[in-house]
């Protein structure tokens, strides 16, 4: 059992920068490929970034390349979401996920956390 807690949201102007942190539970972090999704009101949840369980292998959506970058501290138990240049498209509530299960980033997580609001302002 992985638990999953998100942190690091808020309000921001557009052109500003946020930085998303999810501290996972459990001796078994570095055995899971992790990623974060969002979800707006009405549309389904997508995929914005994903790291393999070493790190070695990175997924970004289209939409967030060059501007946001996903990363992960296995001593810590935690993955990060640097989100840079935000553009009030990115406004939605953000969601961390583990799996093993690797297609076109993490694919059928198994866990979630609870999710973090991230708002940006025009």
């Amino acid at each position: 059992q992985v638990q999953l807690v998100e942190s690091g949201g808020g309000l921001v102007q557009a052109g500003g920068s946020l930085r998303l942190s999810c501290a996972a539970s459990g001796r078994t972090f570095s055995m899971y490929d992790m990623g974060w999704f969002r979800q707006v009101p009405g549309k389904e949840r997508e995929s914005v970034a994903g790291i393999s369980r070493n790190g070695g292998i990175v997924y970004y959506t289209d939409s967030v390349k060059g501007r946001f970058t996903i990363s992960r501290d296995n001593a810590k138990n935690t993955v990060y979401l640097q989100m840079n240049s935000l553009k009030p498209e990115d406004t939605a509530v953000y969601y961390c996920a583990a799996g093993r299960n690797w297609g076109i980033g993490l694919a059928s997580p198994n866990y979630w956390g609870q999710g973090t609001q991230v708002t940006v302002s025009s």
